[in-house]
């Protein structure tokens, strides 16, 4: 791999410190491949990724990162079982059309699941519902309704729901603001779902 050092995103940066060194992990949605490039770098990991956007793929290749176009709602049931440390699927939860069956997908081919989420039930996007009553607007909503790739939005509450229902274990999972800092009540639900801007889920099959 001889790609250019980036500098990661915060939320990139919280998912990689749940990631053991020397894993095997497939990275869905992404993008240009930053991710994937910090991994093989600070954690020797053998990292590789699929994105729906060519030019994303195009612009990863070009800096010599393993990328493939493929879309997370077709392409995983292609992977053998277990191919995977870790599966991660980082703020495209929300955009992709069967979200449960990705999540099961992820949890087959891999041991690990690492998933995050911009967090539809923040204190703000209530407070412009409840005000303004329109699709509210955030740095992490921030397209109008009829453009928007998001078309399943849904809250930490929602999450640890389906986790509940579909029999996943979270072994690990934060509350973060856009910036990526720690919510203090990470450990508080309630207070995670209304103050956290992002979730942030390590999961594995009970």
């Amino acid at each position: 791999m001889n790609a250019i050092p980036r500098k990661i995103r915060v939320d990139l940066a919280l998912i990689a410190e749940l990631v053991a060194p020397g894993t095997r992990v497939l990275d869905i949605g992404c993008a240009d491949g930053t991710l994937i490039d910090h991994l093989f770098r600070a954690k020797n990991c053998d990292a590789r990724g699929i994105e729906l956007d060519m030019r994303e793929v195009q612009r990863s290749v070009t800096h010599g990162l393993p990328v493939m176009q493929g879309d997370a709602d077709t392409e995983l049931v292609n992977y053998p079982d277990n191919a995977f440390d870790y599966v991660i699927l980082s703020r495209t939860l929300q955009a992709v059309e069967k979200p449960r069956e990705v999540l099961a997908q992820m949890l087959r081919i891999g041991t690990h699941a690492i998933v995050s989420f911009p967090n539809f039930g923040h204190w703000s996007l209530r407070l412009q519902l409840l005000t303004k009553g329109r699709m509210p607007m955030t740095a992490g909503w921030n397209r109008m309704w009829f453009e928007t790739p998001n078309i399943h939005p849904c809250t930490i509450s929602d999450f640890f729901a389906l986790c509940d229902q579909d029999n996943y274990i979270v072994e690990d999972w934060l509350a973060a603001d856009e910036q990526g800092a720690r919510a203090p009540w990470r450990r508080s639900r309630h207070l995670a779902n209304l103050f956290g801007e992002q979730g942030l889920f390590l999961l594995r099959k009970a």
